[in-house]
């Protein structure tokens, strides 16, 4: 019976979504301006029409009551989704998952529970949206523990209390009193701002200006047979000369250095590094970046050198 329930569920919901897609959808050719004014159009509910809606969809499946549903709240969506812009994700892209926040939360709803579905539609599409953007934010690691993510999505509200700016990276006195304020180690905020903190810092801006090459694509590791698998690329040889000349301008703590933190899985932290060469945490990060960015100015004028690369 449970199992007959659960297949009535899903169908309701698998037709609700293919309903709203055809009735809420943007076209191609339509810009993201004209559809969220598009979306402005569809009227708000009054709480006793939402509730009469919501119970014919909960009691019947009704699929229109739901697709109506769905759309006087699709402007929450776009609403919702603009406050993540700050992840660099197109906002389009936000939108849509913030769709399929709405009707996870549809097929949930309890019409009987007295609450209106905004109230309980907003944790849902938020939840996808960050799910989302968990995903898919950059190919750098950021983790998946439930303090990793409050770090993540933390971050920035925390600096912008202390008034620093979202590219401005953090001191050490700063480091620590966000550690405190949300429950991770100092290495964990100073990890997580190297990521959030600006394009010099991501492994994920382009190396040049013809957007083709991201600089992870150029931090490789050196393990035995890593190289050999790709030897029959004449594209990968040019790159790991270029990269292994670019090394060459690193001297020797700051080649250590950063192949610890940028190259080697899990990366060293912080403090073993400044144990190992008995120096502060916060000195073992400006070597680090000075490394990088060495590494990126060698590469960069290489690469705008040669376009063919």
């Amino acid at each position: 019976m449970q199992e007959e329930a659960d297949l009535e569920e899903e169908q309701q919901e698998e037709s609700a979504s293919k309903e709203y897609a055809f009735e809420a959808s943007v076209s191609d050719d339509d810009t993201l301006s004209n559809y969220i004014r598009n979306v402005n159009k569809f009227p708000m509910l009054e709480a006793d029409e939402e509730y009469e809606l919501a119970r014919k969809w909960c009691e019947e499946g009704d699929n229109a009551s739901a697709n109506k549903i769905v759309q006087s709240h699709l402007r929450l969506v776009t609403k919702i989704a603009s406050g993540y812009k700050v992840y660099g994700l197109p906002l389009h892209d936000l939108i849509s998952e913030g769709h399929i926040g709405i009707l996870q939360a549809l097929r949930r709803f309890d019409s009987s529970k007295g609450f209106r579905f905004s109230t309980y539609a907003m944790w849902w599409i938020k939840a996808s949206i960050k799910d989302y953007i968990m995903k898919t934010w950059s190919l750098v690691k950021i983790g998946t523990t439930s303090a990793q993510k409050k770090l993540f999505f933390g971050l920035k509200s925390s600096k912008r209390k202390l008034g620093i700016a979202d590219d401005v990276g953090l001191g050490a006195d700063e480091i620590k009193r966000i550690s405190v304020e949300l429950g991770v180690s100092e290495d964990e905020v100073f990890d997580m701002d190297m990521r959030l903190s600006g394009s010099d810092y991501s492994l994920n801006s382009f190396v040049g200006d013809d957007n083709e090459s991201e600089w992870q694509d150029w931090l490789v590791d050196d393990e035995t047979g890593h190289e050999s698998r790709l030897a029959d690329s004449d594209e990968q040889v040019k790159r790991q000369k270029i990269l292994d000349d670019a090394m060459e301008c690193l001297d020797e703590r700051e080649y250590t250095i950063l192949k610890a933190r940028r190259l080697t899985e899990p990366p060293k932290t912080l403090k073993d590094i400044s144990l190992e060469y008995g120096i502060s945490r916060e000195r073992v990060r400006q070597i680090e970046v000075k490394a990088f960015s060495k590494l990126q100015r060698h590469v960069r004028d290489v690469v705008q050198e040669h376009h063919h690369f």
